[in-house]
């Protein structure tokens, strides 16, 4: 069965100062990155949620075969996000990843173990990723979490349903890319 990915990339990255799911590293666009990753994990459909300058980004990026939804409410936190993209899951889906665009350390293996350990023996779990003491996403969810995570709201985004999870380790995973110093701290590690 087909697990899908949703990728959040609606954020205004006004720490940043510049949108950056339009940040090049590595000879492509962080937004770009994410998708290719999910979808070289084997994650079928991969939707990505755009909120500001959302038509700037589009405009920009080759997402090839990831649905696009613009998030209206972007402002209202992750939630809203996260509730958009999950919503749009089909029900023929035996899961979902949610992950950031903003992560350069996630690769096609790092899901692919999430989603391996969450499908794991007779009942499907939520997994997530650690790292830097703590657990968040990317994080693989099973359907019998669909509504939890659809009744979730504010900025604080999945990590609630997280804290009981089992973990797959994430090597610099918590390098988000936030600020220039971390910008600049990815491009030195993955350039």
């Amino acid at each position: 069965m087909k697990v899908a990915a949703v990728v959040l990339a609606a954020g205004a990255s006004t720490r940043l100062g510049e949108p950056k799911q339009l940040v090049m590293l590595g000879g492509e666009r962080l937004l770009e990155r994410a998708v290719r990753v999910a979808l070289e994990a084997g994650c079928t459909p991969v939707i990505v949620v755009l909120g500001c300058r959302s038509q700037e980004i589009m405009g920009l990026c080759n997402l090839g075969s990831a649905r696009i939804m613009e998030n209206p409410a972007w402002a209202e936190g992750m939630a809203s996000s996260l509730r958009l993209g999950v919503g749009a899951v089909p029900e023929t889906c035996a899961g979902v990843v949610l992950m950031t665009c903003d992560q350069p350390a996630v690769t096609a293996d790092h899901l692919n173990r999430l989603i391996a350990l969450g499908r794991d023996g007779a009942a499907a779990v939520p997994v997530s990723s650690r790292y830097a003491g703590r657990q968040g996403v990317p994080a693989f969810f099973p359907p019998a979490q669909f509504e939890e995570l659809m009744q979730l709201q504010g900025d604080a985004g999945a990590r609630s349903l997280l804290r009981h999870a089992r973990a797959v380790e994430l090597p610099a995973g918590e390098l988000d890319i936030d600020t220039p110093d971390s910008l600049e701290a990815a491009r030195r590690l993955f350039a």
